[in-house]
């Protein structure tokens, strides 16, 4: 898949947002201009604003924990539903809900993640969002709040770099409408380009403190096998995509089928 520059919406202000319209499924394609991606919407502007009522997003599922919403709230064009899903709830402590501590200590994060240890945190993490009961839950109802009848207009899902409970949620997604392995991991990977732009301002300042960005880039990049282990996880817990689904999530075999009717 290679037309992922055109799902890429350049709002600034709303780093790493992009449609997952146009990836191919099983019943054709993803629909355009139903379901966007992205990172934090705390700094969402008021021209950002008007980009979302361009969109038509009306619903906004937010996936961060609610330590990490109350610190930075959406900002969010009047009118929008904001439902928070909290993946984390049941985790004592998680990496991928600890990347703002690169600007308050850099350096110490950062030596606390050597030798492989950032890669490690973040393959156990995703593990996370497949056995949490937390996680379980979040999800399930991120995939029936696309379906319900009573929600109006386009949604968007997001977390706070909107790279890895994000990425989770898109990839399961993506996965059970059918979508090949290539083009879900592509669209995994498309953080790396679309996200770290956006993040420079973070990399520069870990840089004033000493810190390569390279070394950055385990925490603040994507990599293949963080997504592997949670597709690992799913596959050793449940069996496949559908059971986890079935199992995992308790999403009936009729509400499957209208979450594909729905968005393909």
């Amino acid at each position: 898949m290679n037309d992922a520059y055109k799902r890429t919406v350049p709002i600034t202000s709303a780093p790493n947002l992009r449609d997952l319209g146009g990836i191919p499924a099983a019943n054709g394609s993803v629909k355009r201009g139903v379901l966007y991606r992205s990172a934090s919407l705390s700094s969402l502007t008021e021209p950002g604003q008007a980009w979302f009522s361009m969109l038509g997003i009306e619903t906004v599922y937010d996936l961060r924990t609610a330590a990490e919403a109350a610190e930075s709230p959406d900002r969010l064009p009047p009118g929008t539903d904001r439902i928070s899903l909290d993946v984390l709830a049941g985790a004592s402590a998680s990496i991928a809900a600890s990347v703002g501590q690169l600007t308050t200590d850099p350096r110490a994060f950062v030596a606390s993640l050597a030798d492989g240890q950032a890669e490690r945190l973040f393959e156990d993490s995703y593990r996370d969002f497949i056995r949490l009961p937390s996680a379980l839950s979040a999800y399930r109802a991120f995939y029936l709040g696309l379906i319900d009848e009573g929600r109006h207009g386009a949604a968007l899902f997001h977390c706070t770099t909107g790279k890895d409970r994000t990425g989770w949620a898109a990839a399961s997604l993506l996965t059970l409408l059918g979508a090949s392995e290539a083009d879900v991991y592509d669209d995994y990977l498309q953080t790396n380009i679309d996200l770290l732009p956006a993040l420079e301002p973070v990399l520069q300042q870990a840089e004033s403190h000493g810190v390569e960005r390279e070394a950055l880039m385990p925490v603040l990049g994507v990599r293949e096998s963080y997504l592997a282990a949670s597709f690992r996880q799913m596959h050793d817990q449940f069996g496949s995509i559908d059971e986890y689904a079935t199992d995992g999530l308790g999403l009936s075999s009729e509400q499957q089928h209208r979450l594909r009717t729905t968005l393909t």
